[in-house]
């Protein structure tokens, strides 16, 4: 049985109940039988893995790897997911370097059977991180089954803070949270944004995103939010406007003041 986690309300008043219970939701998450037994699974097999045909040919330990990423939709696509393990990241044309989602870049990596990369399931420390991520996404799937603003925001409380410390440019760091649908959707969102934006030319969704980010924030650099109070703020405005966009499909437009008035 597993446990499943509580989400009392939607929108912000949701949002800071679940902030309050995480550590014990998440524990409670974790200790339940079917993630235990997967994990325990995981950390025993894996450094005896020593190909990607090894891997994806194990459905239990392939759905870990996968799922440490948010890759679980591609646990049926085995020739796709070995490409991408055998292919690794050094090379320009390697099939990670090709896609614009670039969870599949760090997947590739975590394991190391590329050409030139030192092969990294031997070693017990990274593998345990990878099950830590994968627990930590699952706990945040399982959230999305009740709200998915919920499981977005949770995603992007580690996911952006890790982007914004990339040493990177301030253009590449805006590509690549475009590459990463749950980002790009909190982003969206948070802008105010529309949902035909992403028919736009790339380079044109660039300028657009950075200008609103500009407006709303006084900087359009995503390294302002490996500052907590950065990041809380555009989660914040993130789920208000998620709210709202729900609210006013159904109610009044002085019911959703007072609703949003309350959650303050």
């Amino acid at each position: 049985m597993t446990f499943q986690p509580v989400i009392p309300t939607g929108g912000l008043v949701g949002w800071r109940f679940l902030q309050r219970t995480y550590d014990s939701q998440f524990q409670a998450f974790s200790s339940s039988t079917i993630n235990e037994r997967d994990n325990r699974y995981f950390l025993e097999n894996i450094g005896k893995i020593e190909t990607a045909e090894q891997l994806v040919s194990d459905r239990r330990l392939l759905q870990v790897a996968l799922g440490a990423f948010g890759l679980e939709g591609d646990l049926d696509n085995r020739f796709f997911v070995r490409k991408i393990l055998e292919d690794g990241t050094s090379a320009d044309d390697a099939l990670s370097n090709r896609l614009a989602d670039k969870r599949y870049r760090e997947f590739s990596d975590a394991f190391g059977f590329g050409p030139g990369q030192i092969r990294r399931t031997g070693f017990a420390f990274l593998m345990e991180q990878v099950a830590q991520d994968n627990m930590t996404a699952r706990f945040e799937i399982s959230v999305g089954e009740s709200d998915e603003t919920m499981r977005i925001a949770l995603y992007a409380q580690h996911a952006l803070t890790e982007l914004a410390q990339e040493n990177v440019s301030v253009d590449t760091k805006w590509f690549d949270l475009m590459g990463r649908p749950p980002l790009r959707s909190m982003m969206e969102t948070a802008l105010g944004l529309p949902s035909s934006f992403g028919q736009l030319d790339i380079d044109k969704q660039l300028v657009e995103f950075k200008d609103r980010l500009l407006r709303l924030t006084g900087s359009d650099d995503l390294a302002q939010f490996t500052d907590e109070d950065a990041a809380t703020r555009l989660t914040d405005t993130y789920l208000a406007r998620s709210q709202i966009a729900q609210l006013q499909s159904t109610i009044s437009p002085a019911q959703t003041a007072l609703i949003l008035l309350g959650a303050v």
